[in-house]
């Protein structure tokens, strides 16, 4: 019965989660996390300019942190219920999110040291490919949202029912 209840109490956590902070959080942090519009012509010196940059750093770090949950939780199943083929597979999700929040704080912060204000450029402009990280980290997340979700549906779904059966029950309960 323990292990049941612990099942269900990292369904209760992962799948909120995995909605909200990794299907709507982005849109949330990248309006926190860069600087803003408003702020961008204010900044008139590099070392203003870097100090605003180095603003988002604190973000970055709670938005790695949170987005860390949803992995958290397929590592405890894992724990909870050993399976080899799983396991490669969540080793694989956590080599995909380490990429990505390298990506991420990367395009953040290059995103932030991009805004200079009045045109000078303060910063190399090395900094400036940060935009197409973007689509980098859309092509690794892609890939990584599906085997989470995959992961976690496989976990949360009830041992005594396999998953070809589960469509047919879920049919016949509607």
């Amino acid at each position: 019965m323990t292990r049941l209840a612990v099942r269900a109490l990292l369904a209760a956590v992962f799948w909120p989660s995995l909605f909200f902070f990794w299907f709507l959080g982005p849109f949330v942090f990248l309006l926190l996390s860069t600087t803003s519009s408003e702020v961008c012509p204010r900044l008139e010196t590099r070392v203003e300019f870097l100090a605003a940059a180095n603003g988002t750093i604190p973000m970055l770090a709670v938005q790695s942190l949170v987005y860390t949950i949803p992995v958290l939780c397929l590592v405890l199943w894992e724990q909870l219920l050993p399976e080899p083929a799983r396991a490669r597979q969540i080793v694989t999700c956590v080599k995909l999110f380490a990429v990505t929040v390298v990506l991420g704080a990367l395009w953040a912060y290059g995103s932030s040291l991009m805004c200079d204000g009045y045109g000078q450029s303060f910063f190399s402009p090395m900094w400036q490919w940060t935009s197409y990280l973007p689509m980098v980290g859309i092509a690794i997340n892609v890939p990584l949202y599906v085997l989470t979700f995959s992961l976690g549906r496989a976990y949360s779904m009830r041992e005594d029912v396999p998953a070809s059966d589960a469509a047919h029950l879920d049919q016949n309960m509607s």
